[in-house]
């Protein structure tokens, strides 16, 4: 297992796609019957990385509640009236050894801001950075192995992502000969899932708000300094309420992304 690292998860952001289909926050939508960020998390505990750092602004009470009632509402239990503290908890399986801090980092505040406004909290070297509505098989270990080895200040995660509407092939006649299904696209995107050094948060405070994506990844980029981590295998991303049943769906039939027992 590797060596324990900050996990910053960025969750504090509006969901405006998803809006109008749920008023629960993005990232407390149940897939399988737990938040999508609850999938996120477990993906890194599954490689020993359980001290999370959760960036949060719009409805930021709503995932304090869901920690801060954790315990209660995921185990069944045993009160006695009139005995202070006197609550047992029946737990079918250990409780999971995580770290989770969470910290409000303003309503309107960037990505890359958001980091930098937890950055008193980040204590090593190096830490992980991802999204609070993506997961995937990712192998964690050999992501930070990936990372160390190349020595640039920045790794994010690649994959090649589906083409959101399927395809036809169709003769110079205008014959359609077969219905295809949402194929893979050639090119790279960001899957989140990134290492950063320390040296990176140097980048996120010289102004107000700093965008991780359109001003701080393309800076390093252009300065020789972030690597990309190929990944072949499964990845999706929560955007839509549509998404988010898509996802689920997927949970029910395989759960690709479960890579814990």
């Amino acid at each position: 297992m590797s060596d324990r690292l900050p996990v910053v998860i960025l969750c504090g952001g509006q969901g405006q796609r998803m809006k109008g289909s749920t008023s629960t926050k993005k990232e407390l939508v149940e897939i399988g019957g737990r938040p999508i960020l609850w999938h996120v998390m477990r993906i890194y505990a599954t490689y020993d990385q359980t001290r999370f750092i959760l960036t949060l602004g719009h409805q930021a009470e709503d995932i304090k509640r869901y920690f801060l009632e954790y315990k209660p509402m995921s185990y069944d239990f045993t009160v006695r009236l009139g005995q202070p503290d006197a609550t047992t908890f029946h737990e079918r399986q250990p409780m999971q050894d995580w770290e989770i801090t969470l910290a409000d980092t303003g309503l309107d505040t960037m990505k890359g801001s958001r980091i930098y406004r937890i950055r008193d909290y980040i204590d090593t070297d190096t830490f992980f950075v991802t999204y609070g509505d993506g997961v995937g098989d990712i192998d964690v270990d050999e992501l930070l192995a990936f990372h160390r080895q190349h020595g640039r200040l920045a790794t994010v995660t690649g994959v090649h992502p589906h083409s959101q509407y399927g395809v036809l092939q169709v003769t110079e006649q205008g014959q359609i000969e077969r219905f295809g299904e949402k194929p893979e696209l050639d090119h790279w995107i960001n899957a989140g899932f990134m290492v950063l050094e320390r040296e990176v948060l140097s980048y996120l405070g010289a102004s107000k708000n700093v965008d991780l994506e359109t001003e701080v990844l393309p800076q390093l980029a252009a300065e020789g300094e972030l690597m990309m981590y190929r990944h072949s295998g499964f990845w999706r991303s929560m955007d839509t309420f549509k998404e988010a049943l898509e996802l689920d769906g997927i949970w029910e039939r395989s759960a690709p992304w479960k890579v814990w027992e």
